[in-house]
């Protein structure tokens, strides 16, 4: 599958970070109240000053200057102790055959970490692109178009695997094929008819070779 780039996306779809990422704000934010998936399912895919932003209009405070740096720290702690791949991710890495890389709205820093964490850095090597470093963030299509770029393919080339509705919104958005991983047990209200939805990562490498098939019949 060379004629393929695959480009993932990382929490919530290659490792199980979501709900660590939002236990940070229940463990730094006393005021908030809200349940743990409300938190996962509200805030999936956003960016973390979208987040700050709607928590302090929903909460009516004003956080703190250094919350960011201490809500980072709390991650990375909960990232050490707890983090694990998505169920059946390091079988379906195993058996792809085709170019792949990470595009993310964390940091480098937090990616890394969780590759390391995971047991999955060895998959992707240096091919990690962040929001951060293109200053681009989902559902902008931006982020999507460098990476394919930078992996030496054009937009109709690329299948984006994606949890969240903003992501699925930046691979349309970038020409690209969105292919919705929704976990079997996720809630969700985010709208799925019409896209390409599975919910088994050993779903994956058939729909991959599907998508491979028929863009090197349409060239």
């Amino acid at each position: 599958m060379n004629n393929i780039c695959v480009i993932f996306d990382l929490d919530g779809t290659l490792v199980d970070s979501e709900g660590l990422s939002n236990q940070a704000f229940l463990d730094l934010i006393p005021q908030l109240h809200d349940s743990l998936e409300i938190l996962t399912e509200r805030y999936r895919g956003q960016k973390l000053s979208s987040i700050l932003h709607d928590l302090e209009n929903r909460l009516s405070l004003k956080l703190q200057d250094s919350f960011e740096l201490c809500y980072r720290q709390r991650v990375a702690e909960l990232f050490a102790r707890d983090l694990k791949p998505m169920p059946g991710v390091l079988d379906m890495l195993a058996t792809l055959n085709a170019p792949m890389c990470i595009a993310s709205s964390g940091p480098l820093p937090k990616i890394r970490q969780a590759l390391e964490v995971s047991g999955l850095a060895a998959y992707f090597g240096d091919n990690l692109f962040s929001s951060y470093e293109i200053g681009s963030w989902k559902p902008d299509p931006g982020l999507f178009q460098y990476a394919a770029k930078a992996m030496g393919f054009v937009p109709d080339q690329c299948a984006v695997i994606e949890d969240s509705k903003v992501g699925v919104e930046a691979a349309l958005a970038a020409g690209m094929t969105p292919l919705y991983y929704v976990p079997t047990g996720v809630t969700t209200s985010q709208q799925t008819a019409g896209h390409v939805v599975f919910d088994d990562m050993s779903q994956l490498p058939p729909l991959l070779t599907q998508f491979a098939n028929m863009t090197q019949f349409n060239r």
